[in-house]
């Protein structure tokens, strides 16, 4: 169903190899920023720059770790679940580990410079900020994006769930009305009887293994109304005008298979009978991507029809779909006058 799909192989950006990647060159295009940026000019090594080296990449390791420990552990079992004294403790505790190990590194292997301790906590204050900022940020935003995953593949269960249960409704309802035809023309004892059972067969064929799929070609689609219609004209014969032009399309279309039978089955129910000069239009056409379909019947305008339970399953039924499946991919128009009850489809196929 094309408006329900769900594409079952996972995007590019959440594979976990991608992930790794993407992660791996993020940090080394931060931590490489001060070596890029810095003048080009030379100068004369000093003795300490290989200890300040180690020290830099000993930070970058600690704040990377810092970063993944915060959004793996800190933010979904105290952030989320509100306990926030014990996620300032642990921030604290972290801020306090972060200066004393540089402290001892210095003291260690830069013995000779003396320790400063307010441009150490305030370099250690702003990288550790920086980074629970970036941390809380992707932890949240990767949170998100799994639940609107989560929550998008939930409502596709269900529109796949209520699009089945709607398509279920169809054939009963269809097959309720045909099958009276079928004992009318039995208690008539009619020739048209057997041709009748097999435009049946055919459409019950059509029913079985043609309905199932999520889409039809247009074309059996046709054939399938045809044979319907024909049923129909065998069962009222000259009591009713019927003026069918289903027009094959010329490009393979595909449609929604028994969407638009609903139509021509109210056409029928509600224009026959206690009607003068019964008539009904039927008329398909599909070009340049766009469906056009139209049913007309007339009606009697002083008769007011006593509803039962099944009445107005089928356009209520094929409303539904048709938001269901096509959403603003179609224009549907039902409306009566002068007599007339009259349906305008438009469609847009893929």
């Amino acid at each position: 169903m094309n408006i329900v799909q769900n594409d079952t192989r996972q995007a590019w950006y959440s594979r976990k190899w991608t992930q790794i990647f993407l992660h791996t060159v993020i940090w080394i295009t931060l931590f490489s920023l001060p070596f890029l940026l810095r003048p080009s000019e030379q100068h004369r090594p000093e003795p300490d720059d290989k200890a300040n080296l180690i020290h830099y990449f000993m930070n970058a390791v600690l704040l990377t770790l810092f970063f993944y420990f915060n959004a793996t552990v800190l933010i979904p079992k105290l952030v989320y679940r509100k306990k926030y004294p014990e996620f300032v403790t642990i921030l604290l505790l972290l801020f306090a580990a972060l200066v004393g190990s540089r402290w001892v590194f210095s003291e260690i292997f830069i013995s000779y410079k003396r320790f400063e301790l307010k441009p150490t906590m305030l370099f250690s204050f702003f990288s550790l900020t920086f980074m629970l900022a970036c941390s809380t940020a992707w932890r949240m935003i990767r949170d998100k994006m799994n639940s609107d995953k989560l929550a998008s593949d939930r409502e596709n269960e269900n529109l796949k769930t209520e699009l089945t249960l709607l398509r279920s409704q169809v054939s009963p309802h269809f097959m309720f009305n045909v099958l009276n035809n079928m004992v009318a023309l039995a208690r008539k004892q009619s020739d048209q009887l057997e041709p009748s059972l097999i435009n049946l067969s055919s459409l019950m064929r059509y029913m079985l293994y043609e309905a199932d799929e999520d889409k039809v070609p247009l074309d059996k689609e046709i054939d399938y109304l045809q044979s319907y219609i024909d049923l129909q004209q065998q069962r009222f014969g000259a009591k009713v005008q019927v003026n069918v032009n289903l027009q094959l399309p010329e490009n393979g279309y595909e449609i929604e298979p028994m969407l638009l039978i609903p139509f021509v089955e109210n056409a029928f129910k509600h224009g026959t009978g206690l009607i003068q000069d019964a008539r009904i239009d039927i008329e398909l056409r599909a070009r340049q991507g766009l469906l056009q379909f139209s049913v007309m019947n007339k009606y009697n305008t002083e008769y007011e029809e006593v509803k039962d339970k099944t009445s107005g399953i089928g356009l209520t039924n094929v409303k539904r779909r048709l938001n269901l499946l096509y959403k603003d991919n179609y224009q549907l128009l039902i409306n009566k006058k002068e007599g007339w009850f009259v349906v305008s489809l438009q469609l847009h196929l893929h």
